[in-house]
């Protein structure tokens, strides 16, 4: 069975990362979602909502693709995560060049710390390119319409987040 790892930290999961999710799918036979814990970028959401968002969306594209998703909250090294799901590849989506660089180096020290784990890289959608978490999140947070970039869910948590205040 191929097992495939798709860590981030999902704060809050976009369109963009359901459309790597789903392409995904077609490269292995179960797929496993990490939901980084990662308390350095503080975020938004507390990572047992982010887990529960990020079960919902799959859920949607489990039903669609046939396919087994697991979601998988880890505080660890990535290439342990990775083993400890029994994953032999991890996926990686990128937007841009600048994607790339960190990638690039997130790649050599994974394969000095563990040759037999491949990483595999997924290109963006173009039309999904420009989302990022954060950026969703400083639209948000003022006002802004993000129906665009999450689903409608999503879209509905990040109003109440910002318009209580929590």
């Amino acid at each position: 069975m191929r097992i495939g790892l798709y860590p981030g930290t999902f704060d809050p999961i976009t369109l963009g990362h359901s459309d790597i999710i789903e392409r995904a799918m077609a490269l292995v036979d179960r797929l496993v979602i990490g939901v980084a814990i990662n308390r350095d970028k503080n975020p938004l959401f507390s990572l047992e909502e982010r887990v529960a968002m990020v079960e919902r969306e799959c859920a949607e594209i489990t039903r669609r693709t046939g396919g087994e998703i697991l979601v998988h909250p880890f505080e660890n090294l990535l290439i342990d995560c990775a083993r400890d799901v029994g994953a032999t590849v991890i996926v990686r989506g990128l937007r841009a060049v600048a994607d790339f660089e960190y990638e690039f180096q997130m790649v050599g020290m994974n394969r000095a710390m563990d040759s037999s784990i491949e990483t595999v890289f997924l290109m963006a959608d173009a039309r999904r390119q420009a989302i990022a978490s954060r950026l969703v999140k400083e639209i948000a947070r003022l006002g802004g319409d993000v129906s665009s970039f999450v689903t409608p869910w999503v879209r509905e948590a990040l109003q109440r987040r910002f318009a209580t205040g929590d």
